[in-house]
C-alpha cells in the first residue's frame, strides 16, 4: 500500500461556491443534521459492503461532512491503514474532529481543504464521496484531481443522486415551491449544479472518461430516508434546505408573504407520506459509480 506523505499541503478552500456553503447553507445544515447524516446514510449502508477496501489501505474520503463515512472506513482499514477526511465548511470538520475525539480511532485525520482545487498526487489507494462530487463547479476538472490523487491503480467511489423524478423527498417539495414561486434566477448564489448534475449516466460516464478514469460502472442505490421527525420539522427542513429551499431562499419577500400557503401544501405532502416512531419517510434514489485510476 502507498505511504501517507505529510509533508504535501492541503488547498486552502477559497471560492465563492465553498463562500455560500460556509456562509448560508452550513448553520443550515447543522440545523438538520439529524435529517441529512440519518437520510443519507442509508444509501452508504448499502455501497460499504461493496467497497474494494483492502485493510491496510489508505483511503480519502471527500466532502466528508461530519466524519460519519470517515470513522466507518478507518474502522475498515483496520490500526495498519489509514483515512484522511476533507471537507471545505470548517463547521463540519469541527464536529468531525470531536466525533473522532470519542471513537478510540487512531488512523484518521481531518483537513478543511477543497478536494475540486487541489488533491495531494498519488497518495490513495481509494477515494470516498457520498454525494460531494455533484457538486463540483467543474466536474471533469474536479474528477481529474481526484484521479490524480490515487496511485495507480486506485479506485474511487462516489454516490451521487439519480433523477429527480426518482427522490420525491427533494422533488415533491420542490414542485410545491414551484406553484407558489418562480423559478431561482441562474445567477443567483448557490452551492453549485446542484444534487442532481450527476443523475445521467451516460454524461457523467463521459465526464469520468475525460478526467482520466477507466472500469466506470454504475449500480443503483434505493432507499428510504428521513425527511423530519414531525411534519413540522419536514416542512422546516425542505423551506431551509435543497431544491425547494432554494426556490424559497431566493424569492425573499414573496416566499415570506407565501407562507402560509406553502406550508399547508407541504402539510398534504408530508401527511401522505410513510410515518413511523423515528419521523416520516419518503424513497431515494442514487447512484453507486466506481472507477479505477489507470
Amino acid at each position: 500500500m502507498t505511504k501517507i506523505d505529510p509533508t504535501i499541503p492541503f488547498a486552502v478552500p477559497i471560492s465563492p461556491i465553498v463562500e455560500f456553503w460556509n456562509d448560508v447553507l452550513a448553520p443550515k445544515v447543522l440545523t438538520y443534521r439529524h435529517i441529512l447524516e440519518g437520510g443519507l446514510s442509508h444509501h452508504s449502508a448499502q455501497v460499504f459492503p461493496r467497497l474494494e477496501i483492502q485493510n491496510g489501505a489508505r483511503v480519502l474520503d471527500v466532502g466528508c461532512g461530519f466524519g460519519d463515512t470517515t470513522l466507518e472506513l478507518a474502522r475498515k482499514v483496520g490500526p495498519m491503514g489509514h483515512v484522511t477526511g476533507v471537507d471545505c465548511c470548517p463547521d463540519f470538520v469541527d464536529i468531525a474532529q470531536t466525533e473522532l475525539r470519542s471513537s478510540g480511532l487512531g488512523n484518521v485525520e481531518f483537513h478543511v481543504a477543497d478536494a475540486e482545487a487541489n488533491l495531494p498526487e498519488q497518495q490513495y489507494d481509494s477515494v470516498f464521496a457520498r454525494f460531494g462530487t455533484m457538486f463540483f463547479v467543474n466536474p471533469v476538472s474536479g474528477l481529474r484531481t481526484v484521479r490524480k490523487a490515487l496511485r495507480p491503480g486506485g479506485r474511487l467511489t462516489h454516490i451521487v443522486w439519480r433523477q429527480r423524478a426518482e427522490n420525491p423527498w427533494l422533488a415533491a417539495a420542490r414542485s410545491v415551491l414551484l406553484e407558489h414561486l418562480p423559478q431561482p434566477d441562474a445567477n443567483a448564489p448557490s452551492c453549485g449544479p446542484g444534487p442532481f448534475s450527476m443523475a445521467d449516466p451516460t454524461l457523467v460516464r463521459n465526464q469520468m472518461e475525460a478526467a482520466g478514469f477507466t472500469d466506470i460502472s454504475f449500480e443503483k442505490i434505493d432507499a428510504q430516508v428521513l425527511v423530519g421527525r414531525t411534519i413540522d420539522d419536514a416542512i422546516a427542513f425542505q423551506l431551509a434546505l435543497g431544491p425547494a429551499g432554494e426556490v424559497f431562499r431566493t424569492a425573499g419577500d414573496l416566499a415570506e408573504r407565501k407562507r402560509s400557503a406553502i406550508e399547508t401544501d407541504l402539510r398534504a405532502v408530508f401527511s401522505s407520506a410513510h410515518h413511523d416512531a423515528d419521523g416520516i419517510w419518503m424513497n431515494s434514489a442514487s447512484w453507486m459509480i466506481s472507477a479505477t485510476a489507470p
